[in-house]
């Protein structure tokens, strides 16, 4: 009888619970939308349907949400997480609770072998000791110094010639190839003191073209890893050592090989205590930490290589962008080349080449172009946190132990509820006061740089190095997009690339009119 009462009741607690359950998901789903997502599948089918659109689809998503913040499912529940492009919970994430969203294993998993513990994959003491040093290198006037001569250098050696020989030619160029190119020159003089020479004399030196593939196959790869929507997939690959895994794992040899020579002989060298570039002062700041040989050369090599990723290809994709707008919106780029000529006017002893740290500085609306630029075309889309507690956003969202919190730099530029009606058009006046002065807006409206304790510690250089490319190359030539550029009728499917920056797909091709100066 007992067990048939068992049996007989059995039933009805099962219905309860399922009855329980839908209910508190479906409460979970009025208090923060899941849009696209299905029983097991979660948002895959979504996923995989946008793809070749993921940003704009997210965009698409958030803006439809009540307080911009959508919960994501993973496939058969393995993940949860939230993503949002709302500034008060970015601020949540990134400076008031700041301890309980790290980059976590989600993170640090896929990019372990290329930046093992750097500071853009590390947390805890491990990530605020690397922030110290560089913090402290980053405010010191001889490394402000140092890369803008790098930069100066770079241009007036390779660049310009470069492109002044294409010109020449006439030949079609693709103009996002060459800015990167010219960016992992300029990354790798500012970080080893070592010059690729990617755009001058075709690079024999084999070591250096042998890092700077290897470089580019592991970043290219970690962007896969990134992107797939069954990591389990890649981990079992590198499990067993197959496929582009191994090819991953042979790449990431040559980084390190190419690495750790340069730090090797910086060793044996007397003076490497002084010397300017990255490397060398991060070496210089590691012999009063405890490490033994090995240890420190690790230390240094995580840094190092983290700060090559940063800057190798994140200022040539904003270039890139920035090119494609000019080209759709002629009277922005008219009043650009107005601003920078107004300057150079202004004394004998102004030129593109010589432009100084203020004297960039002064040139308000190009500073505003370049905001507005990478406000729609962010060089890093999205960005990732993982939970370590149970936590409220302070819209109300729910956050998991362990799930993962993301935000879209990208959908929040296009956030009617943040830059009003006109949030998808190109506006470079939106950043200047009555007086014509750029004017700094909340980080975390604006989190292109990112924000909070992890701000990018090298936003005023990038802003130092797109201005000098840019008026160098304005000053120089006059640059016809092919097909037109970014009209507004373009912006609406800009073609990117869905990698960890926001590549522009099939690249930018140009062709190049030297203007003629008295």
């Amino acid at each position: 009888m007992a067990a048939d009462s068992f049996y007989g009741v059995l039933p009805l607690v099962i219905l309860s619970l399922s009855v329980i359950l839908f209910l508190r998901h479906r409460h979970s789903q009025l208090k923060t939308p899941c849009p696209q997502s299905y029983p097991l599948i979660g948002n895959l089918i979504g996923f995989l349907r946008n793809r070749h659109r993921f940003h704009d689809w997210v965009s698409d998503m958030l803006s439809t949400t009540p307080s911009l913040t959508l919960q994501v499912n993973g496939f058969l529940g393995l993940s949860h997480g939230i993503c949002t492009a709302d500034p008060t919970n970015l601020h949540h994430l990134l400076r008031s609770n700041f301890p309980n969203y790290i980059k976590g294993h989600r993170y640090t998993s896929v990019l372990h072998e290329l930046l093992g513990r750097g500071i853009f994959n590390s947390d805890g003491h491990i990530w605020s000791s690397q922030r110290k040093i560089a913090s402290y290198e980053f405010n010191t006037k001889s490394l402000r110094t140092f890369i803008t001569n790098t930069v100066k250098s770079q241009i007036s050696r390779s660049l310009i010639p470069h492109l002044s020989s294409a010109a020449d030619a006439g030949e079609l160029l693709d103009l996002q190839q060459v800015l990167r190119k010219f960016g992992f020159d300029n990354i790798c003089n500012v970080a080893f003191g070592v010059d690729p020479g990617l755009l001058t004399s075709n690079s024999t030196h084999s070591n250096n073209l042998l890092f700077v593939q290897a470089f580019d196959s592991a970043v290219e790869h970690v962007s896969n890893r990134f992107m797939s929507p069954l990591p389990a997939v890649w981990k079992m690959k590198r499990f067993f050592n197959i496929g582009n895994e191994r090819k991953y794992k042979q790449a990431i040899a040559m980084v390190n090989q190419f690495a750790m020579d340069i730090i090797k002989s910086k060793e044996t060298q007397s003076d490497s205590k002084t010397d300017e570039d990255l490397l060398s002062r991060f070496m210089a700041s590691s012999w009063d930490m405890g490490f033994n040989d090995e240890e420190r050369r690790k230390f240094v090599r995580d840094i190092i290589i983290s700060f090559v990723l940063a800057g190798k290809d994140s200022t040539a994709t904003a270039l890139t962008w920035f090119f494609w707008l000019l080209a759709g919106h002629p009277h922005c780029r008219d009043l650009i080349h107005k601003e920078f000529s107004m300057l150079m006017a202004s004394s004998a002893y102004i030129h593109p080449e010589n432009l100084n740290f203020d004297e960039l500085k002064n040139l308000n609306y190009l500073h505003a172009a370049l905001s507005e630029s990478m406000r729609l075309f962010p060089p890093v889309p999205i960005n990732s946190r993982l939970t370590v507690d149970h936590d409220k956003l302070p819209d109300g969202t729910y956050v998991g132990k362990g799930w993962f919190a993301d935000y879209s730099a990208y959908a929040m530029g296009r956030m009617e509820k943040l830059w009003g009606s006109d949030c998808r058009e190109f506006k470079p006046e939106r950043w200047l006061d009555n007086n014509g002065l750029y004017q700094t807006l909340d980080q975390f409206k604006y989190p292109v740089f990112h924000g909070g304790f992890r701000m990018c510690l090298g936003k005023e250089m990038a802003y130092l190095q797109m201005k000098s490319v840019v008026v160098a190359i304005m000053y120089e030539f006059e640059v016809e997009v092919i097909g037109g550029g970014g009209t507004p009728e373009k912006m609406v499917a800009p073609p990117y690339t869905l990698s960890l920056l926001l590549g522009m797909k099939n690249g930018l091709p140009v062709r190049l009119k030297k203007r003629q100066h008295p």
